[in-house]
């Protein structure tokens, strides 16, 4: 059996197939989940890996040992994954996917009732521990379990986030990456007006094309090219599990993760006035300016989907964003969703009738950020406490996630990597050299160059 300590990561595990993780495994981990949370009903899914299918039936086999009842969802994206838990009432459910990874690897994604997640401290390392005491039987290839298709109530849903009849006839480059969200979008497009140009929509777990990670500069250069190939309005690319979708504007230029949260958060309030935002550590002063100005009330939080999602259900948030490019809905069991952020800002680029690059125009003019730069450090408390000292004097210091500084006219944090000894600095200024000057001090610092003068 093949299931490595190390796959089992914060929030979900992930690992080479099959060295580091094998059907043998698979069963562990389903049987591990059902005799560790006793769900009586779970769904599980996969995603387009070549390995999936064999990965999700080894779950099912596991998870049926285990004495649960599940109910086979078949080949979709993560989000239907969460959608099909909450619609269908059930207690829980996995998803076999390696989200953006590269195709060698395979993975978990497991949640309970209402699509919540089971991260490293909500019982994923339990799991980890059960499940490598769990020997694996003779695995079936057709283990017993309800087939349902989710698709039909799917696609309704996630239109219901928009007024269909307000998009209008733009022209869309479409990067699907080979991954699920080939599979997913095709019957929600042919309910849109779109001029739709669809690339890589074939699911096919080699990844021929790109590996399917979108925030990776290599990845996006086909969308990029594409979409002032065609003179689209503008571009939507999305990672291989298809839970988040990143956005390319009419000029060819990348829009970052805390530009889109803005956009959508504005979209958001339009359609309920006074709510709540919720916006991660890291993000442009961008978003908080703008949910302010329009009415609602923005709420910082912590990186990472266990504590947004948390946090959408103790403040009745409406909408989140991250960063990284997940996108959270109070109307979608507080989970995150590609298709809905595509939708809205399809509606919204329809609704304000400006190209997509004029509505970032005041964000890009205003706010200058430099997107997250890792560093490797040989002592990630040693470096956060050396941050601290350095920047003490200039600003209030927050430690929410890892250390925050906020002064007047520029802010910045920096976190460590839950997985390695990275730090990740996030800097933002509202001036293009000031910005410059204050991200080289931080990495001086943290890279132990001395002070920069």
């Amino acid at each position: 059996m093949a299931l490595d300590p190390k796959a089992f990561k914060a929030y979900d595990v992930r690992g080479i197939y099959p060295s580091e993780l094998d059907e043998a495994g698979a069963y562990a981990i389903g049987r591990a989940y059902v005799e560790q949370f006793e769900p009586k009903a779970i769904a599980v899914g996969h995603d387009a890996r070549v390995s999936s299918p064999s990965m999700a039936s080894a779950v099912i086999q596991g998870a049926t040992d285990g004495g649960a009842e599940v109910k086979d969802v078949g080949m979709i994206g993560t989000e239907m994954l969460y959608f099909g838990v909450g619609e269908l009432d059930l207690d829980g459910g996995v998803m076999v996917t390696a989200s953006h990874n590269p195709k060698e690897y395979t993975g978990t994604k497991i949640v309970r009732r209402g699509a919540l997640p089971v991260g490293g401290d909500s019982g994923l390392l339990d799991i980890r521990d059960r499940a490598r005491e769990i020997e694996s039987p003779e695995l079936v290839d057709d283990p017993p379990a309800e087939r349902i298709d989710i698709y039909p109530a799917f696609v309704e849903r996630v239109l219901s986030f928009i007024d269909v009849d307000q998009v209008k006839p733009l022209r869309v480059v479409i990067d699907a990456g080979n991954g699920m969200a080939g599979a997913m979008l095709p019957p929600i497009l042919e309910r849109l007006p779109l001029d739709a140009v669809p690339c890589f929509f074939e699911p096919d777990g080699t990844f021929p094309n790109h590996e399917p990670n979108p925030l990776l500069e290599e990845n996006r250069e086909f969308i990029i090219g594409k979409v002032k190939e065609e003179q689209a309005d503008l571009g939507i690319a999305f990672d291989g599990d298809a839970d988040r979708c990143f956005f390319v504007d009419d000029t060819g230029e990348f829009v970052p993760g805390d530009f889109v949260t803005a956009l959508l958060a504005e979209s958001m309030l339009e359609k309920e006035p006074g709510a709540k935002i919720i916006y991660d550590v890291r993000a442009s002063w961008a978003v908080p300016d703008v949910v302010n100005r329009h009415g609602g009330t923005p709420l910082v939080n912590r990186v990472g989907h266990a504590f947004i999602k948390e946090r959408m259900r103790k403040d009745g948030a409406l909408f989140g964003g991250e960063v990284s490019g997940h996108y959270y809905f109070r109307d979608f069991n507080q989970a995150d969703s590609g298709t809905i952020p595509a939708l809205l800002m399809l509606e919204l680029v329809s609704k304000r009738g400006q190209a997509l690059s004029e509505l970032l125009r005041p964000f890009r003019e205003r706010y200058f950020i430099t997107g997250e730069i890792n560093t490797p450090v040989p002592d990630v408390a040693l470096k956060l406490q050396e941050l601290k000292e350095h920047f003490s004097g200039e600003g209030e210091v927050s430690h929410l996630d890892g250390i925050s500084v906020t002064a007047e006219d520029w802010h910045l944090n920096v976190r460590p990597s839950n997985t390695e000894p990275l730090l990740r600095l996030n800097l933002e200024a509202l001036a293009p050299d000031l910005m410059e000057r204050k991200r080289d001090e931080a990495l001086a610092v943290i890279r132990g160059e001395g002070p920069v003068s």
